[in-house]
């Protein structure tokens, strides 16, 4: 049956947009329409010949409108096989008469569960069940009947319809067939998704976790320009990048939302005090508090100024017009800043009066991370499979951290290592970063051995070392590290603890005055 000529369609629509002009289409093919509740009285306030659906059942609905469309009836006339002669005599006997399209959006579940305060008994209504039971029927049965679940098919249909006589097409009904199915599964996703929400299901084991993404946003490719991509926003909430508003710029790269999301990451460490990052290469190469969002940002990118340029930003204080200004302020490029708010003078000084070449390009984008009781769940793809952890957002505290040497860091020190250490996690693996007065002087990560990491780190600090503290996101399996950081004037190191030897790692800091503490705990990051 490649073509099938529409004699009879059932409508039920909670999204009206463009169904009366729909229906006209099939009306002016001679389609009997059978239809439900509010959508039949928008088809006669329109001047259409509608049957209700209690009619062509014989059935009234009932309870409260939750059964109306559960009918043999109904469902018989979609699933009932054209080409089996013993379906159609069954049909036939019982009074079962073919519906060839199916016409159904369903109860808008995600706009009520959207609402501030809505209460459980307002979502668990809003629970569709007639629509998606005769959007399967009808999507099963595809090689049959049409099945229409998004009003941006009206016009493609009406199409189809007019230039073939009423009747449409295998291929169509088949495409029609693949959204439906893909929207039941996202509707019961949604669903599912909330019902967990309700509940503290801290508990719930890792692997018992439904994913489902829809309505991906296509980039210009990966991380290379011979790579497809596109981005999913994931959530109810849509927070972090899934709910992020470009404010101005060009249009935002797979690398940029990699990079972004480092950088909202990593600024949001910090809450108490304003504090700004700079990015590379999903690596902080700046990073620095100050008494105001323009200071903390102005000592974040003269922590590494070579590799700022063309680096994001992220801020954890809306971008004000101060700085703004020291954005525009020599010859600084930035590629895009994350924040949580924009002032309107900022982004008009930026974007509109600032004589910089890239002012029109910068990518300004408005998000915050997600804040949960709960660490939130993230994904990573590997090849034929998806890993899942809970996000590495624990924090040491104070009472935690254990003094492992005889010289005890005074309370600056000890307030200098915490800062480190917090920044320290947001590196790859293996990562060393130096700090002092709240500032990034000298990072190594991503290599392969500590002690390169660490060499890394004091090359880059050079005589900014001295005096200066050290975190390590693992421990040290040698003291070979501690060996160079005391020669370069480190005074401090904070590290989780664990290797079999903490001892040698631990007289090593006693021989040369350093301090170190343990925290328990380590940062990975791969």
């Amino acid at each position: 049956m490649d073509w099938i000529a529409v004699k009879r369609a059932l409508v039920s629509v909670s999204d009206k947009a463009g169904i009366v002009e729909f229906c006209k289409t099939l009306s002016q093919w001679g389609v009997e329409l059978l239809s439900t509740g509010g959508t039949a009285k928008a088809l006669r306030d329109a001047g259409l010949t509608v049957k209700d659906i209690s009619e062509h059942t014989g059935f009234p609905e009932m309870l409260d409108g939750r059964v109306k469309t559960l009918h043999p009836k109904v469902h018989g006339g979609l699933l009932a096989r054209r080409d089996l002669p013993e379906h159609m005599a069954t049909a036939e006997k019982h009074g079962i008469a073919p519906i060839d399209i199916v016409i159904v959006n369903l109860y808008p579940f995600e706009a009520t569960v959207a609402k501030p305060n809505v209460s459980r008994e307002d979502a668990i209504e809003n629970i569709d069940i007639g629509g998606p039971s005769m959007v399967r029927s009808a999507a099963k049965n595809q090689d049959a009947v049409a099945v229409v679940t998004d009003p941006a098919d009206y016009e493609l249909l009406r199409a189809e319809l007019d230039g073939n006589e009423g009747k449409l097409s295998l291929k169509t009904r088949r495409m029609l067939a693949r959204k439906a199915f893909r929207m039941t599964a996202w509707y019961d996703h949604a669903i599912a998704e909330y019902l967990a929400h309700l509940e503290d299901n801290a508990d719930e084991p890792a692997g018992n976790r439904l994913l489902a993404l829809k309505d991906g946003a296509k980039l210009r490719y990966g991380e290379n320009p011979h790579q497809d991509a596109a981005f999913y926003a994931m959530g109810r909430h849509k927070a972090g990048l899934g709910g992020l508003q470009q404010i101005s710029g060009k249009e935002l790269s797979y690398n940029n939302l990699l990079d972004l999301d480092a950088a909202m990451r990593a600024a949001n460490e910090i809450t108490d005090e304003p504090y700004a990052i700079v990015i590379k290469h999903t690596n902080p190469c700046g990073a620095a508090t100050g008494s105001s969002i323009a200071e903390a940002f102005a000592r974040s990118y003269d922590c590494d100024p070579l590799s700022a340029f063309g680096g994001i930003v992220g801020l954890n204080r809306a971008f004000d017009l101060a700085t703004a200004e020291q954005l525009i302020a020599g010859e600084k490029f930035i590629e895009a800043v994350v924040a949580p708010g924009f002032d309107d003078d900022a982004v008009e000084a930026l974007v509109e009066k600032s004589k910089k070449k890239w002012r029109k390009s910068i990518r300004l984008v408005k998000a915050t991370p997600a804040h949960s009781a709960n660490p939130p769940v993230e994904y990573r793809s590997v090849n034929g499979g998806m890993l899942a952890q809970t996000s590495d957002v624990r924090r040491v505290e104070p009472g935690q951290i254990k003094v492992v040497t005889s010289h005890v860091p005074d309370d600056r020190t000890m307030r200098e290592l915490l800062f480190a250490w917090g920044l320290c996690k947001h590196y790859k693996s293996n990562a060393i970063c130096i700090t002092n007065h709240n500032a990034l002087i000298g990072y190594g990560a991503g290599q392969t051995s500590r002690v390169d990491a660490t060499e890394h780190a004091l090359l880059r600090a050079g005589d900014k070392a001295k005096g200066s503290v050290l975190a390590s996101d693992a421990f040290f399996p040698f003291p070979d590290s501690i060996e160079k950081a005391a020669k370069a004037g480190i005074t401090a190191v904070i590290q989780p603890g664990g290797s079999v030897r903490d001892e040698e790692v631990i007289k090593a800091c006693e021989a040369h005055g350093i301090s170190m503490v343990f925290t328990g705990m380590r940062h990975f990051r791969h």
